[in-house]
């Protein structure tokens, strides 16, 4: 069975993806440019003993997704534990909102987003009272 273990986010700007991922969700980057041969941060997304995965800033190498295009790719949801206040930061941050914040029924909060960057990303607080 074939397991997601890693996710690159492509980037324009490494410095400005950096700071909305760092201040938005507090995620830590190491510099992995030598080893890649071009722009690229590893992403700590949180420790070892906590469900989830690590990444990667990368820069991109073609033109930005163009706004309302179908999404050509995976879009990663990462977990929060009070909704509101992430999508304030994510707003605060530079990021807008592409989906905005809906119910699934006796689950979670969930909503998508574009960040600095023109990608979609999604969140998610579980809440077995969402309805």
């Amino acid at each position: 069975m074939g397991r997601v273990i890693h996710f690159e986010i492509h980037v324009d700007d490494m410095d400005r993806a950096k700071k909305f991922y760092g201040d938005v969700f507090d995620w830590k980057f190491e510099d992995w440019s030598d080893y890649a041969g071009s722009p690229y941060f590893g992403v700590v997304t949180g420790d070892e003993e906590s469900l989830g995965i690590n990444g990667a800033l990368m820069k991109r190498k073609s033109l930005p997704p163009e706004l309302n295009q179908a999404l050509n790719g995976y879009a990663c949801t990462i977990g929060v534990g009070d909704y509101d206040a992430s999508e304030d930061k994510i707003l605060q941050n530079g990021g807008k909102v592409a989906l905005p914040k809906y119910a699934l029924p006796g689950m979670a909060w969930q909503g998508y987003y574009l960040d600095t960057e023109g990608n979609i990303f999604g969140i998610h607080q579980p809440d077995e009272n969402a309805k």
